[in-house]
This record gives C-alpha cells, sequence and structure tokens, in this order.
C-alpha cells in the first residue's frame, strides 16, 4: 500500500494519511469527511489502529463502482497485502476478519448460495408477526418507565428493542438477550473487549445451532438448518453472528438517530402528536444524513488498478464511505429539503454484498414500530437537554448516540406482554 507522494504543496492531494479514529467521529463525521474530500479528493488515504494504512471511498461515484465490480473490488480478505503486520489481539479483527467463513468474505457462487439461504430464512418471518412481536416488546419496555416522567430513550428502549425481536424470530432463549447486547456493542465499538465480545456471540451462536438439530421450531435458524446446500456448523454460526450484529446495533442507532431529528429539528415538530407520515420521512432523512452505517469494511483490489485519480495495488484495502457518499455534494445538493422518499442512499450497501432486502425490511418494522409506538405512548415526549449537548460514540464504523435524556408526562403502565 502507497501513500500519495505528492508534487508540490498545493497539489489536492499533499496531505498525508488521517487516522481513522478520534473524537471527531463523536463531533462532527460530516465535517471531517468534507475536509478528506477537499484535501484528497474522492478517495482518501486513512490509517487504523497501529498505522495501518487504508483507502476510504468518499464519494458516490467512486463508492458505485467499487460496489459494483465484486471481481476487481473483491470481498475476499485473503487478498489483503498488510496481514504480515496485523497482530493476534488486533481490536479491529472482528470488523477486518481473515478466513472467516461468513458470508460477509465469501465471493463468487458460493456466496450467491449463502445469500439465498439467509433471505429465504428471514423472508419466513411474517410482517405481521414481526411487528407484534416488536409492539409486545416496545409496550414492555416503555411500561418499566413511563411512569418515572423521564428516561434515556437509547439505554432503557433503543438499545434493547431490536435485540429483543431479533431473538424471539431467530429462536433464542430470551434470557441470553442481554449479554449479547453487551457482546455485540464491544465488537462494533472495535477497543479492548472486542475480541471478548466476538468469542461471546459466536459461543451463543454455535450453542443455538446445537439446540435447534435437536429441537427444530419455527424460527429464522430452524429454516437456515432446513437448507440442502450442505453448510457447515461453523458456516452457519458465522453467519448468524453476521445477521444479529448487522440486524441489532444499527437498527438501535436507526431508532434513536431517527428520534433526535425529530425532537432536535423544526421540520419534524408535528410529527411528535403522531403523525406517521413524518415518522418514515425522518427515518429515510436519517439514512441519508445521519445513517448509522458510517464506514464499511470493506473490499480489496484483487490487481493493481486506478480509482478517483488514486493508484490502487492489488490486496489494498478500500473502506466503503457509506456516509460520506451519502453527503456527496454532487447527489445530495440540497440539505435542507427533505429527502421523502429517495432510497438512492448507500446505507444498506450497493451490489452482491448489499444487506439482503428481507433483512432491511425486518430492521425498518422493528425500527419504524419502536418509533410509532413511544410517540403513541408519550405523546409529548420532549428532549432534557440542550441539542448540542448530546453525545456520539467513538465509532467510526456506526454512529449512534450515547445517551438521549427525555421528558414526559408520567402514565401507568399497559401490564401487556409480548
Amino acid at each position: 500500500m502507497t501513500a500519495p507522494v505528492p508534487s508540490s504543496p498545493s497539489c489536492p492531494h499533499a496531505r498525508g494519511p488521517v487516522p481513522l479514529s478520534g473524537p471527531r467521529f463523536q463531533t462532527d463525521p460530516g465535517r471531517l469527511y468534507r475536509e478528506l474530500r477537499r484535501d484528497h479528493g474522492a478517495v482518501a488515504p486513512v490509517v487504523l489502529d497501529g498505522d495501518v494504512p487504508a483507502w476510504l471511498v468518499l464519494d458516490y461515484r467512486e463508492l458505485h463502482q467499487v460496489t459494483s465490480d465484486p471481481v476487481l473490488f473483491s470481498r475476499d480478505s485473503d487478498l489483503w497485502n498488510q496481514w504480515d503486520r496485523i497482530p493476534a489481539d488486533w481490536p479491529l479483527l472482528p470488523m477486518i476478519g481473515r478466513k472467516q467463513p461468513s458470508i460477509l468474505y465469501t465471493v463468487g457462487e458460493r456466496h450467491q448460495q449463502r445469500a439465498a439461504m439467509i433471505a429465504t430464512a428471514l423472508e419466513s418471518v411474517d410482517p405481521f408477526t414481526l411487528r407484534r412481536h416488536a409492539e409486545g416488546y416496545a409496550d414492555g419496555l416503555i411500561d418499566a418507565f413511563c411512569g418515572a416522567g423521564r428516561t434515556d430513550i437509547i439505554a432503557q428502549y433503543a438499545m434493547l428493542l431490536p435485540v429483543r425481536v431479533l431473538v424471539k424470530i431467530y429462536g433464542v432463549p430470551d434470557e441470553q438477550g442481554p449479554g449479547l447486547v453487551t457482546a455485540l456493542n464491544d465488537m462494533i465499538d472495535g477497543r479492548e473487549r472486542a475480541l471478548a465480545g466476538q468469542q461471546h456471540l459466536a459461543e451463543s451462536m454455535f450453542g443455538l445451532i446445537a439446540a435447534k438439530r435437536a429441537e427444530p421450531g419455527e424460527d429464522v435458524v430452524s429454516r437456515m438448518l432446513e437448507d440442502p446446500s450442505g453448510f457447515t456448523d461453523e458456516e452457519m454460526a458465522q453467519d448468524l453472528m453476521v445477521m444479529m450484529a448487522a440486524g441489532h446495533q444499527p437498527t438501535a442507532d436507526w431508532i434513536g438517530n431517527s428520534l433526535r431529528l425529530m425532537l432536535t429539528d423544526e421540520r419534524f415538530a408535528a410529527s411528535l402528536s403522531g403523525g406517521r407520515h413524518s415518522v418514515a420521512e425522518a427515518m429515510n432523512e436519517v439514512l441519508w444524513a445521519d445513517t448509522p452505517s458510517q464506514n464499511v469494511a470493506g473490499r480489496w483490489a484483487s490487481r493493481d488498478t486506478h480509482l478517483g485519480g488514486r493508484h490502487i495495488k492489488a490486496g489494498d484495502l478500500l473502506l466503503l464511505g457509506l456516509a460520506a457518499a451519502n453527503a456527496d455534494p454532487q447527489v445530495h445538493i440540497d440539505h435542507t429539503a427533505l429527502t421523502g422518499g429517495n432510497s438512492a442512499h448507500f446505507s444498506f450497501g450497493h451490489g452482491e454484498h448489499r444487506c439482503p432486502f428481507p433483512a432491511q425490511e425486518i430492521a425498518e418494522v422493528i425500527a419504524r414500530t419502536g418509533i410509532e409506538v413511544l410517540l403513541d405512548r408519550l405523546p409529548d415526549l420532549d428532549l432534557a437537554v440542550p441539542a448540542d449537548a448530546l453525545t456520539r460514540r467513538p465509532s467510526p464504523w456506526l454512529r449512534g448516540l450515547t445517551d438521549l435524556p427525555v421528558t414526559f408526562t408520567p402514565t401507568p403502565a399497559l401490564g401487556g406482554t409480548a
């Protein structure tokens, strides 16, 4: 991997690689991406933990090019030319794995088979049953704090709802939910607990597969096990880890980011009276302007090539700058106007490795139901702190709030069950 060698200080590529970490991801990553685009163009050199080099694809056109060519820009992480520099305890290994037999790193026909298996299993989830589960768990969570008149929406609601619904439809025992939330957060934050979180999630998924082989049920995992393609337990467990991680945390952040928008942006003030259309608009606006999935690792160049004026060497890692591409001024010009029904964002990826459509639908049902139930139950919900006091997690991968304190008129619990 090579860093650019500018011919003069005025060259737009003159500045050196930028660390893909630090407090700016908590404060204003949008400004950071704009500065990267200004200083480096469509593809910027960055460094990961341990000064490991990579490229961050910032512009919409270049990101579309990368995700549309799975041969030149492969998902096969074995191609990476930096593996000899990666220690066994590197905290980003859960995000950038080697020889992980999951759908994330499988290519070609085998990837197509696995994608079909997962899509078929997820399509079996009845949308009405899914919404009923989401409503029931949402009501149960709200019952725990509705009488207090104040709560933290992130810790007491958004971070708990998606995993509870997923646990239900996947067939995971309810009591394992809290431990899975902790493990998933540790993995995604990419810090000292990342590998331990990955280990806990793996053990849980292997245990679930064994239980469903012994006693199948009406759930996603049992349907995955019915697939005739001959996947091993390890392949199944790896795919379930991906599905659980991708299904929980981004959905939790989608709920949190959408509620933040509705509580702080006057364009959505009317929505707090229960308007359904404005909830959908807020959720779509978030996917464009405040997407939970900021950056994704990644793609690896299968040969030397050029992208966005850069010389990309064989084996170089390209990180997909989803948030930056969504904000590309060539695509999203008027940032004051609502995006409406425009769904041409990259928040669910693009190409053959994008988020499966049934998984996207499940996430949308959980997030929208969670927001609607909350606003129905607590219609005078209001932010308890100034908007500029809200903080984000430091992760460059997923963008979500650390907390969202709110106040409301205390109401009695419903006492229902999911």
